[in-house]
């Protein structure tokens, strides 16, 4: 089932997606349930446009990065196993601030 939903960027991380702060994702159909692990590869792949590095490190977000899911804070939620469902909102808000 395709899921709907968008995927918000805030406090500078925006800046490694072409400045765009709100995206709205259609996810393509898989067997399985769309978790967080599985959308960080996709948003590395689709919507990245530099410096992956400095949004990701391995498989998850980079220390540094506050990721919230409809609001909560994503350790309350599963983190990489979360289950997306249709419609939630995902925030990454960078609290790193380099010069």
């Amino acid at each position: 089932r395709v899921r709907h939903f968008s995927v918000s960027v805030e406090g500078g991380a925006e800046l490694l997606f072409d400045g765009v702060k709100k995206h709205q994702v259609t996810l393509p159909s898989q067997p399985e349930p769309w978790d967080i692990r599985n959308l960080l590869k996709w948003i590395k792949t689709n919507l990245l446009k530099e410096r992956p590095e400095l949004f990701m490190q391995g498989e998850s977000v980079r220390p540094g990065i506050l990721v919230l899911i409809n609001d909560a804070d994503w350790e309350l939620m599963g983190e990489l196993d979360y289950k997306l469902q249709d419609q939630d909102n995902v925030l990454f808000i960078s609290t790193l601030h380099g010069g």
